[in-house]
């Protein structure tokens, strides 16, 4: 297999972006608003890889217990563990790459993205039940290759021997800017309240005592703050190439 060649066809096509005759695994990590969604999207469209939004995961879980009026702060260990067992979590991609996440059948994808959600996803994040009742699916969705999988803690926790890490960061300020435009005109929320709430989800997030959020050791940084979506993605095409190039000579 010519690999050059091969990697060239697939920036410009659908056709699966291999290296070496396989599809690898790419995770993407970093703080909230920081565009991981997007570009996680486009990153995988672009290379005819499945897209994982791991964030969903826990907006739906987070779902789950606002809808059935439980606090997981109020729960233990065993009683969260007890309702986990009663919701069947399923997640799919459209061919759009929108991330469709079903609870116990009911289509939440339109309930999950608020940020009273968001910050309740932050919480469920650090329970460590939750964390084992997502980890074996992600796993499995990641083990065979083809994958972009976006979160917070996917290259130091969930896949720590995948194929290449980015961690996309920006300043506080334009990822509350970003986050107002995902939001309905009748939220009434206004930027200076995303500020406060991304500095508390920025907090809350990386001083949990499991899984907190940190740049894996061997990530790739890429600040998007005074680049747009087309300047991150050739950024990480640019690494992409050079992992393939590297491989190649080392095969």
């Amino acid at each position: 297999m010519n690999t050059s060649t091969s990697q060239n066809q697939v920036m410009d096509s659908h056709s699966p972006f291999e290296i070496n005759g396989k599809a690898i695994l790419i995770t993407i990590d970093g703080p909230a608003g920081a565009g991981k969604t997007t570009i996680s999207r486009c990153l995988a469209g672009k290379l005819g890889y499945r897209y994982l939004d791991t964030g969903a995961l826990y907006r739906a879980i987070a779902w789950a217990f606002h809808h059935a009026g439980l606090n997981p702060d109020s729960e233990n260990d065993s009683r969260i563990e007890a309702f986990l067992k009663t919701l069947l979590l399923q997640t799919d991609c459209t061919k759009n790459l929108d991330t469709v996440i079903r609870v116990n059948g009911r289509d939440v994808s339109a309930h999950i993205r608020s940020p009273e959600i968001a910050m309740l996803a932050s919480a469920i994040s650090a329970k460590p039940a939750v964390r084992r009742y997502l980890l074996e699916l992600q796993q499995e969705i990641g083990r065979p290759g083809g994958v972009v999988c976006e979160g917070r803690d996917m290259g130091t926790v969930v896949f720590p021997h995948a194929d290449i890490k980015f961690y996309l960061d920006a300043s506080c300020e334009i990822r509350a800017r970003r986050r107002l435009l995902e939001l309905p005109d009748n939220s009434g929320i206004s930027l200076a309240d995303l500020i406060s709430l991304i500095q508390q989800r920025d907090q809350a997030d990386s001083t949990r005592e499991i899984a907190p959020l940190k740049m894996p050791d061997d990530a790739i940084l890429i600040d998007s703050s005074d680049l747009d979506i087309d300047g991150v993605i050739a950024r990480m095409e640019g690494h992409l190439r050079a992992l393939a190039r590297n491989r190649a000579i080392w095969r």
